[in-house]
């Protein structure tokens, strides 16, 4: 019960405070976590339901028992693991490719302005073109094999890193590299206590967009032309009808896309920790 007392123009407020009940400190503390499970469990129960009381028609959807069913009986045969060891080769060999490349070519391309405005055409033009439309090059140079996919994964991902990490270095703080240059600092030094800190940040957020771009170009060039693999699996199953193993392989990428995307957020949020909350 809350009192108001005034005095002249002045109004305080004496208010008694009560501790929250263990309830409400349990609901403030995991309430996303909770309210995210109550919006799965709830979809997922109305998808059960749609999908066998013959509100929709089986033949063009499924139902999580079904899906279940269906990975159990993937994963029982072998096919499943063969597949999924095929694109986890494909997307990490071309992701680590793309990162291993995009990270050094972009800190110089943002440290040294000649070479930025040498290969900033480059860059616009191939990130401008969908990579989905190299396909056909790719598989045609390249065979119907792993090493087209792995082409398409690194063309997907390696602008994204690249140029978000040209933005990382652009956006250094000057007054640090001042400091750094007065004390005399080299340019070795100061990519190595400035440059490489500052961008991590901007790195990150890149290979979080890269990712995205890797798994769609992965489950597209399996689906134009492979032997193996998720996409694969997606491809077959589609042309066949088997809507309950075509939701198998779109959970399980969409699962890694999740997890992995997860992993670099929760990394990225640990560099940039030392940033003050402006909104607090």
């Amino acid at each position: 019960m809350a009192t108001v007392t005034r005095i002249d123009d002045n109004v305080y407020v004496d208010a008694d405070f009560r501790e929250p009940s263990r309830l409400q400190r349990f609901y403030d503390a995991y309430y996303r976590p909770l309210l995210g499970t109550i919006g799965v469990v709830a979809f997922l129960a109305f998808w059960q339901w749609a999908g066998t009381s013959g509100v929709a028609n089986p033949m063009f959807t499924s139902s999580p028992s079904r899906i279940v069913s269906a990975f159990i009986g993937l994963a029982a045969s072998g096919e499943l693991a063969i597949d999924c060891w095929v694109s986890a080769q494909e997307f990490l060999i071309g992701f680590a490719l793309s990162i291993v490349i995009a990270i050094p070519l972009g800190i110089l391309m943002g440290w040294y302005k000649p070479l930025e405005a040498l290969l900033d055409p480059f860059v616009n033009f191939f990130y401008s073109t969908p990579r989905i439309a190299l396909l056909p090059v790719m598989t045609i140079w390249l065979g119907i094999g792993m090493n087209s996919k792995i082409a398409i994964v690194f063309l997907g991902a390696v602008f994204a890193i690249l140029i978000n990490t040209i933005a990382g270095v652009q956006n250094l703080d000057n007054a640090l590299l001042r400091a750094a240059r007065s004390f005399g600092a080299n340019d070795m030094q100061i990519f190595r206590t400035i440059v490489l800190p500052g961008t991590v940040p901007f790195l990150l957020t890149g290979i979080r967009l890269g990712l995205g771009h890797a798994l769609v170009g992965i489950v597209a060039g399996e689906l134009y032309a492979a032997q193996a693999g998720v996409g694969y699996l997606i491809a077959v199953a589609g042309n066949t009808f088997q809507m309950d193993k075509v939701f198998v392989g779109v959970v399980l990428i969409a699962g890694a896309g999740m997890a992995i995307t997860d992993f670099f957020r929760r990394l990225e949020n640990h560099f940039q920790s030392w940033k003050p909350n402006i909104h607090s």
